[in-house]
């Protein structure tokens, strides 16, 4: 496989460390020594784009829109206004890649205000690649996909997580969002092996990479982003250098902000992680995309029923 990092805009993309940028912490981003944030899409609006983030890029800080609500790994294909909007944030921000998660939101009316797993099966790997090659021909810049903490695993899975992004990235040549924080959730919660997951992932195509804190409650590992970043996950992230050098790495925190001195901290042990434990660096390479057979309608009416069913029996607070 081969992969270009650079794609449509901006090749050899190097990002560095970077923060989340938030309303709350706006002020202390400002003050920070970050080479570039990211901002959730959905919370920016063009016509009135926040006087910090115009500032950032007067600076030459780098903004990347984050995007939780498309839904990627639905059944139904992408809404054209979502997508019409993210390539908007996109071109105010002046950004070189939009990014997005492998997860759905919503079956049919329902919304499930949670970023849930897609089934790791053929046929749900099927829809996802026919739903990222049509983001992709809709944005104005390259699109890359992150990998979520699973609240549950479907039945019937035919592929480790690993396996699941390594085809997704061979079929669409999309880039991957790695966040170690998510894998090693899965690992708390599911079992699943975050080194082995590492192993088999194509990070020949990564774009930059997610940590996060949480907290472990009654065995229960929440990725709360409202928490430190634990010791374990900074190995994580020492693993994956070791085998690829990220283009950039991004703290994530979202809730109980703490002072911008503890804030700083941990970018510091993030940059000292990415130092200590380098990988050689990669040149720049290209990716070829294959373009597969439409998804038979009757494949994504079955997901669709699936997706339906789940979310009602999760809506309802029902059986699952």
């Amino acid at each position: 496989m081969t992969v270009e990092l650079g794609g449509r805009a901006g090749a050899g993309l190097r990002l560095g460390a970077g923060i989340g940028w938030r309303p709350e912490i706006a002020e202390a981003v400002e003050r920070m020594d970050v080479d570039w944030v990211e901002a959730v899409a959905e919370n920016v609006c063009p016509g009135h784009v926040p006087e910090s983030l115009l500032r950032l890029r007067a600076r030459g800080v780098t903004v990347v829109p984050h995007g939780v609500g498309l839904g990627l790994g639905g059944a139904e294909r992408p809404d054209a206004g979502r997508l019409a909007a993210l390539a908007e944030r996109a071109e105010v921000l002046g950004s070189p890649l939009v990014t997005e998660h492998i997860a759905f939101v919503r079956a049919g009316a329902l919304e499930a205000g949670h970023l849930l797993p897609v089934p790791r099966t053929r046929e749900g790997l099927a829809v996802l690649c026919e739903n990222v090659r049509i983001a992709q021909d809709s944005l104005p810049v390259p699109l890359a996909v992150e990998n979520i903490a699973a609240l549950f695993t479907w039945p019937d899975e035919e592929l480790t997580e690993g396996q699941f992004l390594y085809e997704l990235v061979e079929r669409t040549g999309v880039r991957l969002l790695i966040d170690v924080a998510n894998l090693y959730t899965n690992q708390v919660n599911s079992g699943e092996d975050a080194v082995r997951a590492l192993d088999e992932l194509p990070l020949e195509a990564l774009a930059y990479v997610h940590v996060a804190g949480g907290v472990l409650r009654d065995g229960v590992w929440h990725d709360t982003h409202a928490h430190p970043v634990p010791p374990q996950v900074l190995a994580l992230l020492g693993e994956l250098c070791a085998r690829a050098e990220p283009p950039g790495v991004l703290l994530e925190r979202d809730d109980d902000f703490p002072p911008a001195g503890e804030l700083e901290g941990e970018l510091r042990a993030i940059r000292e992680t990415v130092r200590g434990s380098a990988a050689a660096a990669r040149g720049d390479v290209v990716v070829s995309r294959t373009e597969g057979a439409a998804v038979p309608e009757a494949t994504r009416a079955r997901l669709a029923g699936e997706q339906y069913a789940l979310l009602a029996a999760l809506v309802a607070g029902g059986p699952v």
